[in-house]
């Protein structure tokens, strides 16, 4: 028997954005431990916003299980919670409402920040900006990234290839201290599970470095910065192999029709972003364009060549966005075009 050191992740009730929330048991197993293995754990929702203080307690449900390469017999458990009752979802838990099917698949594309003493990494300090947006995208060299973000992102992919995590990828953005990292799942649930571990490892790694993690989508305000995006790419069975370009107009006929619906889970102050500038189509409106990076949805070139089948990317969710909320809010358009 070894001592496994179980850190168990879980999304308070902070409203409108949910914080990660994370506490460690240690027990004792065998081997590395399955999630049927990994019992339930109590906390006190009095501290997290999910319970009063007379009647705390909430109850934390193991749904996935990842290897933490940062510690010895490390795990990290991502939770749903529930109430005492250990059957009962907690209002705050978007994950139990999810519909969930192997065959929906989606990526995931997270911008953020890196902020130290209040600023964006390479901002000067003490006021003023650097040189205008331009070679920050993808770009290489201490003048354009600095001298410590290569190493966060790249100590991030390694921890998260392996956790086992898909992560599919990295790069610098748009804006200086700006980056943004990749997460495909097969199944709505496994790809969102596996984006709030890739943040809160993020998180976490931060802290070795006094920097923050800023993920709200417009942090600079109205200057001429770009936001932050959490571009969700979609993808259902019917549209990879049945797909056809009525179906295709159906679809975006029903993602117009709902899109105020789409906008109030696609994270807070998106107003501060959907601007239609830095490329976005503004709040109020919804478009769809081949390769159109500032439409509402981005029609690849590869799903209009294959007969219109494939995947198609949803631009307007905001980095602060729940991908439980976001994933769910698209099959649940999706649903409603006849096939």
């Amino acid at each position: 028997m070894a001592k496994y050191k179980l850190e168990y992740i879980w999304l308070d009730g902070y409203q409108p954005v949910p914080n990660l929330r994370g506490k460690t048991k240690v027990a004792d197993f065998e081997s590395f431990p399955t999630l049927e293995q990994v019992p339930f754990w109590g906390f006190d929702g009095s501290s997290t916003r999910q319970a009063e203080g007379h009647s705390s307690d909430c109850m934390l449900k193991p749904v996935a299980v990842y290897p933490d390469a940062t510690k010895e017999n490390g795990a990290l458990v991502m939770c749903e919670v529930m109430l005492p009752d250990m059957k009962t979802p907690h209002p705050s838990n978007a994950r139990a409402t999810i519909q969930d099917d192997p065959d929906d698949w989606f990526g995931f594309e997270q911008e953020y920040f890196l902020y130290k003493d209040g600023v964006p990494l390479g901002f000067p300090p003490g006021g003023g900006f650097p040189a205008p947006q331009g070679e920050y995208y993808t770009g290489v060299g201490y003048k354009n990234v600095g001298s410590i973000a290569r190493e966060i992102v790249d100590t991030h992919l390694e921890i998260c290839l392996e956790a086992g995590i898909n992560h599919e990828g990295i790069n610098a953005e748009v804006a200086k201290g700006q980056w943004e990292f990749q997460i495909f799942g097969k199944g709505s649930t496994t790809a969102a599970d596996q984006m709030w571990v890739a943040r809160y490892l993020l998180l976490r790694l931060c802290e070795n470095y006094g920097v923050d993690v800023n993920w709200h989508c417009k942090p600079l305000g109205n200057l001429d910065w770009n936001g932050s995006g959490m571009h969700s790419n979609f993808s259902t069975k019917h549209m990879r192999e049945v797909g056809g370009k009525d179906y295709f107009e159906a679809l975006m006929a029903a993602f117009d029709k709902y899109k105020n619906e789409h906008i109030a889970v696609y994270g807070p102050d998106n107003h501060l972003r959907l601007t239609g500038l830095h490329e976005t189509q503004s709040i109020d409106k919804f478009n769809y364009g081949l390769a159109n990076r500032g439409a509402s949805v981005r029609v690849p070139h590869s799903f209009v060549n294959d007969g219109y089948r494939g995947y198609l990317e949803d631009r307007r969710p905001n980095s602060q966005g729940d991908p439980y909320q976001i994933a769910s809010r698209i099959l649940q358009t999706i649903a409603t075009v006849p096939k």
